[in-house]
């Protein structure tokens, strides 16, 4: 049986690994265009650094390294909400298509934000 620790973790890892999938197909139905083109890799890679980070996270030799992993992770969610933001505002997707990214990485950069401080509290 899972403590909730574990569950927390399991199912952060899993939206962050969905989150990531579907970052890139939104990417992948953008416009041919050289804009499009240059934010959709950008958002990319830090939509996909969340959850690398959180994965790299589980290997970490101590805890002061493991609270790093999370606090990088953290930065690319907000990284995140930036080129998201970015495509909705310069019409390159779908407002509502971006608008259900945004609120999840926003609920995924709280969680990782809340646990972050809670290793602060414990080092």
């Amino acid at each position: 049986m899972q403590n909730s620790n574990q569950k927390f973790k399991s199912d952060l890892r899993e939206r962050c690994y969905k989150f990531s999938l579907e970052t890139i197909a939104l990417a992948d139905a953008l416009p041919q265009k050289r804009s499009a083109w240059v934010i959709a890799d950008q958002l990319i890679r830090s939509a996909t650094s969340i959850g690398a980070n959180i994965v790299e996270a589980k290997s970490s030799s101590s805890r002061l390294e493991f609270k790093k992993f999370y606090e990088i992770s953290l930065k690319s969610a907000n990284e995140t909400k930036y080129w998201l933001g970015l495509l909705k505002h310069a019409n390159l997707s779908k407002a509502e298509s971006v608008d259900v990214l945004l609120r999840e990485v926003t609920e995924l950069a709280n969680m990782l934000a809340v646990g972050v401080i809670k290793l602060k509290q414990k080092l």
